[in-house]
């Protein structure tokens, strides 16, 4: 989920970790479903990204 809105947004894993405070590698964990993440980071991501209520809830129940 992470990296399809991440695309849609034409950004790369550096500019959207910098701009939510977490290193890029993190992020690459992330959208590979390789790590989890504090609350307040997917929060960050989720808002940053605009993604919509449907789509988290269906990440979330997965």
């Amino acid at each position: 989920m992470i990296k399809k809105y991440r695309l849609e947004h034409h950004l790369s894993q550096e500019e959207l970790a910098e701009e939510i405070g977490i290193s890029w590698r993190h992020l690459q964990r992330l959208e590979h479903n390789e790590e989890h993440t504090r609350l307040s980071t997917f929060k960050k991501i989720v808002k940053t990204l605009n993604v919509p209520d449907e789509e988290i809830i269906r990440f979330i129940r997965k």
